[in-house]
């Protein structure tokens, strides 16, 4: 870390708002689709898109110029110039009120709520909450709170002194594959230039890594896919999801689901077993 980390300047991008728009596309659907291990089909306009389609619109584009070493922009503008040279989405909630549909114009308003330093096992970390909400013609779609974690620089991942719990059990699983090709076409998708979802050299010798790290977007987006496919078609209305640690490409990972009295317990898990994200589903 270069910068001292100063909370009392973070804080006061507290409050700052931004809004931007964007279409919800034919093409991008079927893109969405195919990445979601999904039927890709021919989809028409006012036909629904997958539900965390939000994610991939009106992404912030910034010239070559102003990126930084990590492929992200340079720090500053809407998020506060938080220091610390690691950067992932720690977790969130989302309340789905309306599908969004081929042919929306979806407005975006997102406004900083909190910024808070707290200690961990790997250092110091810094969490940017951010609220958003997704409005179409139609009214609100989407509400959204998104906590972003920010990290020191370690060579390696702290030495486990324990072993780790048995997996869990699942009631319903689906099993996939992490290759660079999938991380690759998210990455398209979200207009994402985090150079640890594609660039191996990058992630494995500057931020010391053993390979390719999975979104945690798209894991959550893997998650509430199939929480609606169990549930009859029919988005959440509220998705709570936190990651706990990363998933990495070139191995078998799973989607699971356990069937709750309140709703449904989620998860995505590496080739271990062992859950990398976990979400929980209410209707």
């Amino acid at each position: 870390m270069s910068d001292k980390l100063d909370l009392d300047h973070l804080r006061q991008w507290i409050g700052k708002t931004t809004e931007a728009s964007d279409v919800v596309t034919k093409y991008l659907v079927m893109g969405l689709r195919a990445t979601l291990f999904q039927e890709v089909g021919e989809p028409k306009k006012g036909d629904a898109a997958p539900f965390t389609v939000h994610w991939c619109l009106a992404q912030p584009v910034f010239p070559m110029s102003m990126l930084g070493p990590d492929g992200h922009p340079t720090r500053g503008g809407f998020l506060p110039p938080v220091p610390l040279p690691r950067r992932m989405w720690a977790g969130g909630e989302i309340e789905f009120l309306d599908s969004l549909r081929i042919g929306d114009e979806a407005k975006r308003t997102s406004k900083i709520v909190d910024v808070t330093v707290k200690s961990g096992s790997t250092g110091t970390l810094c969490f940017v909450s951010v609220d958003h909400e997704v409005t179409t013609p139609r009214g609100l779609a989407v509400r959204e709170r998104q906590d972003i974690v920010y990290r020191e620089m370690t060579s390696s991942a702290p030495a486990s002194t324990k072993a780790p719990p048995p997996p869990p059990k699942a009631q319903h699983r689906e099993t996939h594959v992490s290759d660079p090709v999938l991380l690759f076409r998210y990455s398209a998708l979200t207009f994402n230039g985090h150079r640890i979802h594609y660039d191996r050299d990058y992630v494995t010798k500057v931020e010391g890594y053993p390979g390719l790290i999975f979104h945690g977007p798209l894991q959550a987006a893997l998650i509430i896919e199939m929480a609606a496919k169990l549930h009859g078609g029919k988005a959440p209305k509220k998705f709570t999801y936190r990651g706990l640690q990363p998933l990495f490409e070139g191995s078998e990972f799973s989607v699971n689901a356990n069937e709750t009295a309140d709703g449904m317990e989620l998860w995505t898990a590496n080739a271990e077993g062992q859950p990398t994200m976990k979400g929980t589903a209410t209707w």
